[in-house]
């Protein structure tokens, strides 16, 4: 028994540590062939992402961060050159039409010469110049504020005065996309005031010049205001000027549409482009087509396209790379987005 432990135990642990260590060898070695093996043989494949071209509903809504403002007052003109003979209403409330001030004119007159027909004498009387009162009204309801007085000489066209109407707009900013998608909008837009009533409806929307730029960039290389959406605060919603807003145009809806990604097409309004993918091996076909409403996700396409036609669903760039690949933490991508004509793609990729 002592020779056993002494001799035969140590020398089978032996021999088992060296079989567990010749397995673990050929594991190592096998396992590394096949990894390499594996490396080496590609099994995947580079495809351009394709989508069919379909039919739905477009609706172009655009919704438009906004703001609350007091409407601008509005001047009242002198529509005579002459003297201030009275103010006839002064600061305070007024009303459309009523009087504001009076305008004394003087106009000279020739003198009237007359001949005795015995003596020949001729007498010339002086006439006095013809006095005119013209009344200058206020064009509007409001709180009148008159900035000349009495005997104050005034000219046609110049501002006696101005009148604040009170009232109240909705203003927000547009981007050149949303302008686009906003050509011949009319008639009313539903506003919601943050922390305000329930949204309403606010009418005679108006699209307008952006205000003149400062000269600086926007931030983030975002795209700048290129115009202004307004639409007047029913005189029935309580609301203040400054508070922050939202408006929601709908310019269009269309069924049964021809509709297409917008990341597919180069261009947003009136024409693009896409790219039709043809038969297996052959570069894809660049074609143009007519654009209608979007919604900033997909497009009508009104010409150039049938449903099951099938497309690049991102526009292929000079360097080979994919449109629809776009890098928005690049603080220049809105820019380059803006240049290709697919700001719209930029928008739904980055900005959900």
């Amino acid at each position: 028994m002592g020779v056993t432990r002494t001799y035969v135990f140590p020398a089978l642990r032996i021999v088992i540590w060296a079989v567990i260590a010749a397995a673990l060898v050929k594991i190592a070695f096998t396992g590394a062939e096949l990894q390499a093996a594996d490396t080496l043989t590609p099994t995947g494949e580079l495809t351009e992402s394709v989508v069919d071209v379909g039919t739905g509903t477009v609706t172009n809504a655009v919704t438009v961060p906004a703001t609350v403002i007091a409407d601008a007052p509005v001047e009242v003109k002198a529509t005579a050159a002459g003297l201030v003979r009275a103010v006839v209403t002064p600061d305070g409330p007024v009303a459309g039409e009523q009087v504001v001030i009076e305008i004394r004119t003087e106009t000279p007159r020739d003198p009237i010469t007359r001949t005795d027909p015995e003596t020949g004498e001729q007498t010339v009387t002086e006439l006095r110049p013809r006095v005119t009162i013209t009344e200058v009204k206020a064009p509007i309801d409001g709180t009148l504020d008159v900035t000349v007085l009495e005997d104050q000489q005034v000219s046609v066209g110049e501002t006696i005065g101005t009148v604040a109407p009170g009232s109240l707009s909705v203003q927000g900013q547009l981007s050149a996309d949303q302008q686009y998608r906003l050509v011949g909008a009319t008639g009313e837009a539903q506003v919601t005031i943050q922390g305000g009533p329930a949204p309403f409806t606010c009418t005679g929307l108006r699209i307008g010049a952006a205000p003149q730029a400062d000269g600086t960039a926007p931030e983030g290389g975002g795209q700048s205001s290129t115009g202004t959406v307004t639409c007047a605060v029913p005189g029935e919603v309580t609301a203040f000027a400054g508070l922050g807003a939202e408006i929601e145009i709908v310019n269009g809806s269309a069924t049964d549409a021809v509709v297409v990604p917008v990341s597919a097409v180069l261009g947003s309004a009136q024409k693009g482009k896409v790219w039709l993918v043809a038969s297996e091996g052959a570069e894809p076909e660049e074609r143009e087509i007519g654009l209608g409403l979007t919604d900033g996700r997909q497009i009508q396409v009104t010409e150039g396209l049938a449903a099951g036609d099938r497309i690049l669903e991102f526009t292929p760039v000079p360097d080979g790379t994919e449109a629809g690949a776009i890098d928005c933490n690049d603080p220049m991508g809105y820019d380059a987005a803006i240049q290709a004509g697919n700001a719209a793609a930029f928008e739904t990729t980055c900005f959900g």
